[in-house]
């Protein structure tokens, strides 16, 4: 990823803090209650205030990144994992919102045919990776096989310890191609879960978050957490780290990760002057006469 400048937003941990590799059973540090959105004597329309300006000052700062990749011919692929409502969709969303579609694409792939089941199990997901100037980030990604298809019984255990011998010399392989790869792990708590769960089942606009797999998966906490801590212990390698974000409060969830994102990368101000809109000249109209309105399809006005 190159020298690390100097922090661009917040603070960027230490170098020694980032090169530790992950032991089974880590502990994820308590989330610093010294911010806004966590102080219960800051008003919500005070701590939302702050939330909005800190998200747009990062969104300016996306902005520069996305063009920097662009000028640089870059690779950027980020992986979001974690347990079902641990907030990756949330941030994936205000990181993306910003950015121009075309050079930053999501990828949530769905169940793999039956055809792609044959393939190499990494098969599909290289056919997404980027190209220069362009950034993917996927919704859940090959570390399928480590999370859900290893607590499922979705693939045997020689599948399983393929995966784990294979993914850190594919991961190595794409970052000797030129692919720069960052890792997030959001992690959520039990009781977290289940409030965001319940708000699910009673929301009519989040119940298509809800399946049957993760209703299943309330009942393997236990199993999903021994799968996470051997997954980070196999795959957290040099060329592409495992970061965890604390995901229990969303706000801040969004704005450390995203900060933190900023930080990695040694991103410069590639952007174009400011533009200055030239007054428009006279228009030719040839005659030019609109056709009746009754002649096209409105769309009813009743707001």
């Amino acid at each position: 990823m190159g020298k690390r400048k100097k922090s661009k937003v917040g603070r960027v941990p230490t170098e020694k803090t980032q090169a530790t590799p992950l032991a089974l059973g880590t502990k994820v540090p308590e989330m610093n209650a010294a911010s806004p959105l966590s102080d219960p004597k800051v008003k919500k329309k005070t701590r939302n205030q702050f939330y909005e300006r800190e998200l747009r000052r990062m969104h300016i700062e996306l902005v520069k990144l996305q063009e920097w990749v662009r000028h640089e011919g870059r690779k950027l692929v980020v992986i979001f994992e974690g347990r079902d409502a641990a907030g990756k969709g949330g941030v994936i969303k205000r990181i993306t919102a910003p950015l121009n579609p075309r050079a930053c694409r999501v990828v949530a792939l769905g169940t793999p045919t039956e055809r792609q089941k044959t393939q190499w199990y990494f098969q599909r997901y290289a056919a997404e990776l980027p190209a220069a100037g362009e950034m993917t980030l996927f919704d859940r990604s090959w570390y399928n096989r480590a999370g859900v298809e290893r607590v499922m019984g979705f693939c045997t255990d020689a599948e399983y310890w393929e995966f784990m011998r294979s993914c850190p010399e594919f991961e190595r392989m794409l970052v000797r191609s030129g692919i720069t790869i960052v890792k997030y792990w959001f992690s959520v708590s039990d009781q977290e879960q289940e409030r965001r769960f319940k708000s699910r089942v009673e929301d009519p606009t989040k119940r298509w978050k809800l399946s049957p797999m993760d209703l299943e998966a309330r009942n393997r906490w236990q199993a999903y957490s021994r799968a996470k801590d051997d997954m980070l212990v196999h795959t957290d390698i040099d060329q592409a780290r495992w970061y965890v974000v604390n995901s229990d409060n969303k706000k801040r969830a969004h704005l450390n990760c995203i900060a933190h994102f900023l930080n990695l990368l040694p991103y410069k101000d590639v952007m174009r002057e400011k533009l200055k809109l030239p007054k428009r000249k006279p228009e030719l109209r040839d005659g030019y006469a609109r056709p009746p309105l009754e002649t096209q399809n409105f769309v009813p006005e009743i707001y």
